[in-house]
């Protein structure tokens, strides 16, 4: 296993992420256990989920990811030190957490708590913002030419994410978050939360994690530039399209158990037309390189300059050993040029 530099923190992640959200819904207690066993086994020390988890979020599953995540700490102590553990606050929108308010500074202080409880955990690694308060919740709908509109201005914006560095900081202080982060947000949220840091002397945002595939690559180079030059950890998210690059949705199927089995079909942003084309074209691809067609958009997206970690999640281990093993497996420069025809021809096809 590869490790880089998580930004401009000391801490030292695996290029691959232990991701979570399924767990609590899809996957119980068990299998969480037993894919974080094997994910450590195979020199995986990173491991993201957030207070809103399991997806898709409800009042019902709220909590529920970190919960499990708390069992497994509970039962193997000695192993928290092996571990960098992420989690998220959730941004605003959702009713049934904090009745939907915006992120504030005593928002922070009470989430972090919470999440300290759940997680049975004294400290977390990486404290991340999941969206900002200015945006609703999956920066992915947002379209060129259409940025939603606000009631607040941008020092209206500015005053809300200095007190929200300020909380950062109160539990900085306490020694209940290590460093802190940004989740589907932009250059301006980045740098502007840059700025703030430098004058007020505040925690620094190491990282941000956006939605990023073969799919879905409007970071790039724009934002992933940003972050490079800024020394701002990226991390990307969906690597699979929700599990569209896999192929298992090709044809109209939603096997049983898959996550489009828990959402109506028609409110499945990512199911157009032009997404199955692109799949199909790099499912032919990774058929002609040895890789199934999962393994080459992971595989992709490592190679990705700018990349720190790639987040990813499983339903099964069949899914997870696959997910893994695409990481020592870089792709050819002949593979990645095939690889640059299809995406030339479907830039964003969702």
């Amino acid at each position: 296993m590869d490790f880089s530099i998580l930004g401009s923190s000391n801490l030292k992640v695996s290029r691959v992420c232990l991701g979570s959200m399924t767990w609590g819904l899809q996957n119980n207690q068990s299998d969480a256990n037993q894919q974080i066993d094997f994910a450590l086994t195979q020199g995986i020390n990173f491991i993201d989920t957030a207070e809103m988890y399991a997806v898709p979020p409800s009042a019902d599953t709220y909590g529920k990811t970190e919960t499990i995540i708390g069992n497994w700490l509970a039962a193997n102590p000695q192993r928290r030190k092996d571990i960098i553990l992420a989690t998220k606050i959730a941004g605003p929108g959702l009713p049934w957490v904090r009745d939907g308010g915006p992120i504030n500074a005593a928002a922070i202080v009470a989430a972090v708590d919470a999440s300290l409880q759940r997680l049975q955990t004294d400290y977390i690694d990486l404290y991340q913002l999941h969206w900002p308060n200015r945006t609703t919740p999956h920066f992915g709908k947002h379209w060129p030419n259409q940025i939603q509109p606000t009631s607040l201005d941008a020092a209206d914006h500015q005053a809300q994410m200095l007190d929200i560095l300020q909380g950062l900081q109160q539990c900085v202080e306490a020694g209940k978050i290590r460093h802190c982060g940004l989740s589907d947000d932009t250059p301006w949220g980045i740098n502007t939360y840059l700025k703030l840091s430098e004058q007020h002397n505040l925690p620094r945002m190491v990282s941000i994690q956006n939605e990023f595939s073969l799919l879905h690559a409007k970071d790039w180079p724009y934002l992933i530039e940003n972050c490079v030059q800024e020394n701002v950890a990226y991390l990307p998210w969906s690597p699979l399209a929700g599990g569209l690059l896999s192929g298992k949705y090709a044809n109209g199927a939603i096997p049983e158990g898959s996550r489009w089995t828990f959402m109506q079909r028609n409110g499945i942003f990512r199911d157009t037309p032009q997404a199955h084309e692109a799949v199909a074209a790099y499912s032919e691809i990774a058929a002609g390189y040895g890789y199934t067609p999962a393994q080459l958009a992971l595989a992709w997206c490592d190679q990705v300059d700018g990349v720190t970690s790639t987040i990813i999640g499983a339903t099964s281990m069949s899914q997870l050993k696959e997910d893994i093993a695409a990481f020592a497996k870089p792709l050819s420069e002949r593979a990645m040029q095939d690889i640059a025809e299809v995406f030339n021809r479907y830039p964003a096809p969702y």
